[in-house]
């Protein structure tokens, strides 16, 4: 089996419920008929394979199905798994829209199935988890690639207060206050997850190189292929998932982190760096930067001039995430079982982040 076939194997459709995350589903049911409209019971509960940090269910009725996401029970950190946040953005962006899954409600009573959650539509389609997109017709593959592009800069078009979000977050300074907080993250992680030689030197190094100039925007956080579903037929992108990292920030923070896919192995990832592009009729970095730009008014001079720095950044970045998932496998909280082995990708992720780091000095 390839990693892709393996990863999608991991992830992709339902489970029954893992004992470490079941709850009371006749709580869930009541709370249904009193804050979903048009809820009718009864009431069926699967567990999706993927989520790596809050559990997430498919709550399915006669008449339609929902999903759940919760924060996962035990110890958590202050500011992780904040479902609320998520609620928040994709009701603020459904209205417009923006492709995401229609928010039913939020509940922040811990008392009815052990900690926060909320509802929100099952969007029918396809999710891709081989950045190579292997399932798509060659003719038809250029253009999904156009509609995540496109997704992307629609989302960083949109002004955040026009939909409710001014305060989702800290305006300026954005890649300064995200390499404090993932530095911080990764040092509070060492004692269960243990140091790593190129984050130390990432942690010196990242913020004594950032760029001149500022600018916000809503940000995603976690921008991927497999992060979205994409119709069945059609080269469009009909919801947008897993809002946890979302926030107002540096748009090409975002932007740089979905475009690392050009730079990442395919193994344990959406990578593209050992694909045939242009066999594969997949646009080039370049292409891809060029449309990113046209799509919101940029120079790609230079947004290119900065990108090795920024890519830096979100290896840096991802590799805190993936050695907090190597923590929370060490202490019990891990929501998916693959992430014990997703954890083991720390050293490498590091090791990119400083090759990208010394290619930008």
């Amino acid at each position: 089996m390839s990693d892709m076939a393996s990863r999608q194997a991991q992830f992709e459709g339902t489970t029954d419920v893992r004992d470490a995350h079941r709850f009371d589903e006749a709580a869930l049911d009541a709370w249904m008929r009193a804050h979903v409209e048009g809820y009718r019971g009864p009431l069926t509960v699967r567990q999706f394979r993927g989520g790596q940090s809050n559990p997430t269910y498919k709550l399915v009725t006669p008449e339609r199905s929902y999903v759940l996401r919760r924060k996962p029970p035990g110890p958590l950190l202050k500011s992780a798994h904040a479902v609320d946040r998520e609620f928040r953005v994709i009701s603020a962006l459904h209205p417009t829209g923006f492709p995401v899954a229609r928010p039913y409600g939020l509940c922040t009573d811990e008392t009815v199935i052990g900690t926060w959650f909320y509802v929100m539509e099952h969007v029918e389609g396809r999710i891709v988890w081989d950045g190579t997109f292997p399932d798509v017709a060659r003719d038809q593959r250029r253009a999904h690639f156009w509609a995540m592009c496109d997704t992307l800069a629609w989302l960083h078009r949109i002004d955040p207060a026009s939909v409710g979000l001014a305060d989702f977050g800290r305006p300026g300074n954005y890649f300064a206050r995200q390499i404090a907080r993932w530095s911080k993250s990764y040092a509070e992680d060492v004692p269960f997850a243990g140091r790593v030689e190129e984050m130390e030197k990432l942690v010196d190094w990242l913020p004594a190189h950032i760029p001149p100039g500022d600018e916000t925007a809503i940000v995603h956080g976690d921008y991927r292929c497999d992060n979205m579903i994409f119709h069945t037929t059609e080269p469009r992108v009909l919801a947008v998932l897993d809002w946890e990292l979302s926030t107002l920030g540096h748009p090409l923070a975002d932007f740089s982190y979905h475009l690392m896919m050009y730079r990442m192995p395919p193994s344990g990832t959406v990578g593209l760096a050992e694909a045939d592009l242009a066999a594969l009729d997949i646009p080039t970095e370049a292409d891809y930067v060029a449309r990113y730009c046209a799509g919101t008014g940029r120079d790609p001079a230079e947004v290119t001039a900065i990108m090795d720095f920024c890519i830096a950044y979100n290896m840096f970045r991802l590799a805190a995430i993936v050695h907090g998932i190597r923590a929370r496998v060490a202490r019990g909280t891990a929501a998916n079982p693959a992430a014990q082995a997703m954890s083991a990708n720390v050293e490498v992720l590091a090791r990119r982040a400083w090759e990208q780091a010394q290619r930008a000095a």
